[in-house]
């Protein structure tokens, strides 16, 4: 007898007795069914059929278990792995399984994209949980605003290869080595240290670029002790950084820095920067953006 039979019947023989317990929070086999069958009618419409391979990247936490039922009850086979496992290794196991969907943490993200051009058979990449944090701290890191029309702006993809690669040429001109970018998001160095991040919001025709560059070491042991979550997920939700300080033995001067960050994008985007307010529809849509954002959090 497989795992879903019985916590089928004990949903509707015991609904509310317990199931799981995390934190002191109790969640019944009722709460637990009703939880798989979303799950599995999620993964139906994703198109994920019988047999299918579903391979599950994430911690002790309740949304494994109601991915690894809704799988089962599909019939597809589930794939579990452990989420200390690193790219290649994680890479190995989707292209062994062929797995053709990935439930993953938020915060593994940019390291499946990184992969994901290697595997053919993935189709779906599934996330939960707001489980990617990052740190900054003045002094230590550099936070960048840019606002570009949309003629400079072709599709996203093409966006994120672009800043990319300026976010490279910043990293070359700052005396950074061994600089590198696959995906969406992260600039990293050598064995896949985060040394620089951004993400590309799109409206009306307007996109806004939040770019945020590590200058100097960081240490996040402060801001751990007053983020609440569970033991399993703490060591997890943050990569492994570096900075331009560290990588380079100095510490970027801010002068410097604003140079050489307005010199690249000069050159990337063949345009030229000048200080002054944003203009009327760049305001609009960054105000907009930012609604947005906030109501998102």
């Amino acid at each position: 007898m497989g795992l879903v039979q019985p916590i089928e019947a004990w949903a509707a023989s015991t609904p509310d007795s317990v199931a799981l317990r995390l934190e002191g929070k109790n969640i019944t086999y009722k709460e637990l069914n009703c939880r798989a069958n979303r799950v599995a009618n999620g993964l139906r419409g994703l198109g994920i059929k019988e047999r299918d391979r579903v391979a599950i990247m994430l911690p002790n936490i309740p949304e494994f278990v109601y991915t690894l039922l809704g799988a089962l009850k599909l019939g597809a086979v589930a794939v579990p792995f452990n989420t200390l496992y690193k790219g290649g290794e994680i890479l190995h196991i989707l292209k062994d399984s062929g797995a053709k969907c990935v439930v993953a943490l938020t915060n593994f993200a940019p390291m499946i994209n990184e992969i994901r051009p290697e595997l053919p058979a993935l189709d779906k990449v599934i996330l939960t949980g707001e489980r990617n944090l990052l740190f900054a701290y003045p002094g230590s890191t550099a936070l960048i605003q840019l606002i570009l029309q949309g003629d400079h702006i072709k599709d996203i993809d093409g966006a994120y290869q672009k800043i990319g690669r300026i976010l490279l040429r910043i990293m070359e001109e700052m005396g950074v080595k061994e600089a590198w970018y696959k995906h969406r998001g992260s600039i990293r160095v050598r064995g896949g240290e985060k040394i620089a991040t951004f993400v590309i919001s799109e409206l009306a025709g307007v996109a806004l670029i939040n770019w945020m560059v590590f200058l100097g070491p960081l240490d996040t042991r402060d801001f751990m002790r007053v983020i609440r979550m569970p033991p399993e997920i703490r060591d997890k939700v943050v990569e492994p950084m570096t900075s331009v300080q560290q990588e380079t033995g100095r510490m970027p001067v801010w002068n410097q820095f604003k140079e050489t960050v307005v010199a690249a994008i000069e050159h990337g985007f063949q345009v030229e920067i000048k200080e002054g307010p944003m203009l009327e529809n760049e305001l609009i849509a960054y105000e907009k953006l930012r609604s947005i954002a906030c109501k998102a959090r």
